[in-house]
């Protein structure tokens, strides 16, 4: 046994990846332990006299009765310091390249491998001199971890007193000790590496209010229903309706510093997908991989259950760990159902009482706590920092009255529902503006105008209210045909179109249109307006429907997402010049 591990029982019944222990007499919740023979890695869930449920994270099949449990002593927990960044992931924190090299494509039962590289030196650099204070959370020195990325080696939450020793600049492995703190109950030896519970959320010092939008460059989220840092939002969407494109849009191209994926239990392919394109992306920020400022966390289909469960939870420690150093850090949660469903798994073989379709009664329990680790926040160092959770739903047949949307959505403030008529006629990103909302959008309302202009405001409400109103005069047109409608009805209608096309639809595959910023965004909105409105003018002085959709400037207002630059308002206002001499001509016409 390693240092610090103890027989605990004995294994006394198997079912999947359900393991009873009889014997026991010193064991802990949430207690690490290794199971049987090939030390499968497992947690105590649930103590009962001398018995404890332990779930396994690995493949149980040949594990017998009789076989050892051996505890650890410490809760499942993640290593932190340099070389997460870049890094694939299992959902224990196993690096899936380090087990590949030693044992192939296939991860063996009771393969381990340290989760941060004991071999491999950084350069560390101190930050705080000896006799300096030092508070929880405080920089005692830095590491260059990546190009985007500086590590900041932190004092644990619970460190606080005199530094009495600081290593100095130089290189150091991750269990090499950088400094010693003199506290009040004696000293600590400070290193690179540190460890935390997953399931328990990190420290910090005060929320802050969620008021700067996480800019994401995809025109339908930034504009109608943003997301600001340190925000919760879910994206559902039936099979093949671009839930997991939609994440990969939103990790490529938005302002966070970090990305943390989780890929929790969808299919081998999909993973493949992402594994195989995240190293070749390039971030348009810096021009190098979108791997150095990414950790990947993949667990499939095919790996055992309850490494799903914790999955997550590893994601939202390691993001909460980068959050605590000052960095805004992006957590895409792919997919939570797919999380729930091993909870559904896991509590029906422990026989618990189901709650409704099966899954179990604390699933909204759950789901709060795994949102809830969301926020902006004052660090314990004073700095701020945030989490932002985008969390894909897949709810059987599309059905978002099914209980694990029904209940994120009581948890989240954003809702990205995916419309699967709209994937089907390839308008993505497919985000329904029907059935999508936000509740950021007063929050982030003063960064917006301070950005882009005090108009914003006024020129979102106008857009959305224009959409509401288009929804009842379609229904009015099923009944008795566009054509009987007034041509101030039917041009809402056209401005509504035109605005989906111009606006909402973006090419991810396009140079120009996979990325509009918030400046081209208001721009690209107000020429859309700019029509609305002076094309109302223009009906009420006797233009005619007919006339306002045959004018040539509409088509520049539709080819603007991919023909004008970013930054070059001057083509912006010869669009709008255009438009507005059109439309004089049509009124001067009407006004002789």
């Amino acid at each position: 046994m390693a240092t610090g591990e103890r027989a605990i029982g004995r294994v006394r019944r198997v079912n999947g990846p359900v393991v009873e222990a009889a014997g026991v007499a010193d064991a802990r919740m949430l207690e690490l332990v290794r199971v049987g023979e090939a030390a499968l890695v497992g947690e105590v869930i649930k103590l009962s006299g001398d018995r404890a449920v332990i779930q396994v994270y690995e493949d149980t099949t040949g594990v017998r009765p009789g076989e050892p449990v051996v505890g650890t002593g410490m809760p499942l927990s993640v290593e932190l310091g340099p070389g997460l960044v870049g890094t694939i992931y299992d959902g224990i924190q196993r690096p899936l390249e380090a087990l590949r090299a030693s044992g192939g494509d296939f991860i063996g039962r009771g393969m381990s491998a340290p989760a941060l590289d004991r071999g491999r030196r950084w350069h560390f650099t101190p930050s705080l001199a000896v006799g300096a204070d030092v508070v929880p959370g405080a920089v005692l020195g830095t590491v260059p971890e990546t190009a985007r990325v500086e590590h900041r080696v932190l004092a644990p939450p619970d460190v606080s007193g005199r530094l009495s020793w600081a290593a100095r600049e130089g290189e150091y492995g991750v269990e090499d000790v950088v400094a010693v703190v003199e506290t009040s109950a004696g000293e600590r030896r400070i290193s690179m590496l540190q460890r935390w519970p997953i399931r328990t959320p990190r420290p910090a010092g005060r929320r802050l209010p969620a008021s700067v939008p996480l800019v994401t460059g995809q025109r339908v989220v930034d504009t109608l229903f943003p997301l600001a840092r340190g925000g919760t939002v879910a994206i559902p969407g039936g099979f093949g309706t671009g839930k997991t494109m939609t994440q990969h849009a939103v990790a490529k191209w938005c302002d966070a510093d970090l990305i943390v994926y989780v890929g929790c239990g969808e299919r081998g392919n999909e993973m493949t997908d992402v594994l195989t394109e995240f190293p070749k992306l390039v971030d348009p920020r810096t021009g190098r991989s979108l791997m150095e400022r990414t950790i990947l966390i993949a667990n499939t289909s095919n790996m055992p259950v309850s490494a799903r469960e914790a999955s997550v939870y590893t994601g939202a420690a390691l993001a909460e760990y980068y959050r605590d150093m000052g960095y805004h850090v992006a957590v895409m949660a792919d997919s939570t159902s797919r999380w729930a469903e091993a909870l559904r798994e896991l509590s029906g073989r422990m026989e618990e009482m189901p709650a409704e379709e099966g899954f179990p009664a604390y699933l909204a329990t759950r789901i709060a706590s795994f949102y809830e680790r969301a926020g902006s926040m004052e660090t314990l160092g004073g700095s701020e920092g945030s989490v932002s959770i985008i969390g894909a739903v897949s709810p059987p047949g599309g059905d978002f009255s099914e209980p694990v949307t029904q209940h994120t959505r009581r948890f989240v403030r954003a809702f990205w529902a995916l419309d699967r008529q709209l994937a089907n006629a390839r308008h993505y990103p497919s985000i329904s503006w029907l059935d999508s909302y936000s509740e950021y959008a007063d929050e982030v309302r003063p960064w917006w105008e301070e950005r882009v202009g005090p108009g914003w405001t006024a020129d979102r409400a106008e857009m959305v209210g224009l959409l509401r109103k288009e929804v009842r005069l379609l229904q009015v047109a099923k009944l008795v045909g566009s054509d009987a409608l007034p041509d101030s009805q039917r041009f809402v209608i056209e401005v509504c179109s035109l605005f989906k096309d111009a606006f909402l639809r973006q090419d991810a595959f396009d140079e120009v249109d996979r990325y509009t910023s918030p400046e081209k965004q208001a721009r690209m909105l107000a020429l859309v307006l700019l029509y609305w409105r002076r094309g109302s003018l223009a009906i009420k002085k006797g233009a005619t429907f007919v006339e306002l959709r045959r004018v040539k400037a509409v088509r520049d207002i539709v080819s603007a997402r991919y023909a004008i630059a970013e930054g070059d308002d001057k083509a912006f206002d010869r669009v709008a010049a255009r438009l507005e001499r059109a439309i004089d001509d049509l009124e001067g016409d009407y006004g002789r």
